[in-house]
């Protein structure tokens, strides 16, 4: 039997998202890498804007951005959907597997792209390696995409669904934005990233539900809102 498509809805955000992206790769390929305006003006105002405070504060933020957190979320998002059973950590490892291969493709955009990152003595952390589409922020994205998607069936309330979306969402815009305060990225690097984040888990996500439902058929789940 044939895997179904995703929902044409998500098939032309995926299809746009994926043209943005490939417009914004070519115009930098044929720059030779070199930033935009928009790039430099961005990441001198965030130069300007720092203290030994603040770059705590988004050293920590960005921290949330590495490996362990976003695989432990994507686990959770997998337990969440399948709503846990006996075989939650089959669920589990499926929802994390996924995160990795959508990593292994952007390094392989990324490497093909080879884009340098800003100067390293404006880096409060330093990073090596090309720099777009922006891994942190790549990875808070998909991660957050597939959170609010698992939470969503549980919220009844527009007030919860509502919040459902927005805390991931925030989560990972601030991922975003720390790379660029940190010196890691230029703006264009994190805008990559949100939309390859968004071309391949609009078409990912519905794929990897197929293979969850495979593991243990999910149940409607018992909400603790009372509609209305």
């Amino acid at each position: 039997m044939s895997m179904p498509l995703p929902p044409r809805h998500l098939l032309f955000t995926s299809a746009a998202a994926a043209a943005l992206l490939a417009t914004l790769m070519l115009v930098v390929a044929f720059r030779g890498g070199d930033p935009f305006g928009v790039d430099t003006a961005l990441h001198d105002w965030a130069v300007r804007q720092r203290t030994p405070d603040r770059n705590d504060v988004w050293e920590a933020i960005t921290h949330t951005g590495d490996d362990l957190v976003p695989a432990l979320l994507a686990a959770l998002a997998g337990v969440l959907y399948v709503r846990g059973g006996r075989r939650w950590w089959l669920a589990a490892l499926v929802a994390s597997a996924g995160l990795l291969t959508g990593q292994l493709i952007r390094y392989g955009v990324v490497s093909a792209l080879g884009r340098p990152r800003p100067p390293r003595e404006d880096m409060v952390l330093i990073s090596t390696g090309p720099g777009m589409p922006s891994g942190h922020t790549t990875t808070s994205a998909m991660v957050a995409i597939g959170l609010a998607a698992a939470l969503l069936p549980y919220c009844h309330r527009t007030a919860t669904r509502a919040l459902a979306v927005a805390l991931p969402a925030a989560w990972a815009v601030a991922v975003g934005a720390s790379r660029v305060y940190l010196g890691s990225h230029w703006p264009t690097d994190v805008l990559a990233g949100w939309l390859y984040a968004t071309a391949i888990t609009c078409v990912g996500l519905p794929l990897l539900a197929l293979a969850l439902r495979e593991i243990q058929p999910r149940p409607d789940p018992v909400s603790t809102d009372s509609p209305g």
